[in-house]
């Protein structure tokens, strides 16, 4: 499992995790799409942008690794504004390769992902 060095293990003040520490013995959590109610606390919120910010600022336009980061925090992006960057893509791999959607993200998160 590759770790990202540099990111963020979490929402600064919060309990809200960005990144694993060990790979699951089981092997890795499948990513899955989950769907952002428009009715979702403020604080989960806050972390969905606060993690949209730390792979733009880590990745940019570039694909990656999916490697170490959270799989339940990756869900509330994947389909969306992260999707996969390999075909076929294997949602249970460390291994799989991810990149951001730039149009989607700019309309989701305009404060983060601005025009270049």
């Amino acid at each position: 499992m590759d770790k990202h060095r540099g990111f963020p293990g979490r929402l600064p003040g919060t309990d809200f995790q960005f990144v694993l520490r060990r790979a699951n013995k089981g092997g890795a959590t499948p990513l899955t799409e989950r769907i952002r109610y428009p009715d979702r606390r403020p604080p989960d919120k806050r972390a969905d942008a606060g993690f949209m910010q730390a792979l733009w600022e880590h990745f940019g336009e570039d694909p990656f690794v999916r490697g170490n980061l959270d799989a339940g925090r990756l869900s509330w992006l994947f389909g969306r504004e992260v999707i996969p960057a390999e075909d076929p893509f294997d949602p249970a791999s460390y291994e799989a390769m991810l990149r951001i959607d730039v149009n989607v993200a700019r309309q989701t998160f305009p404060e983060i992902v601005e025009d270049s």
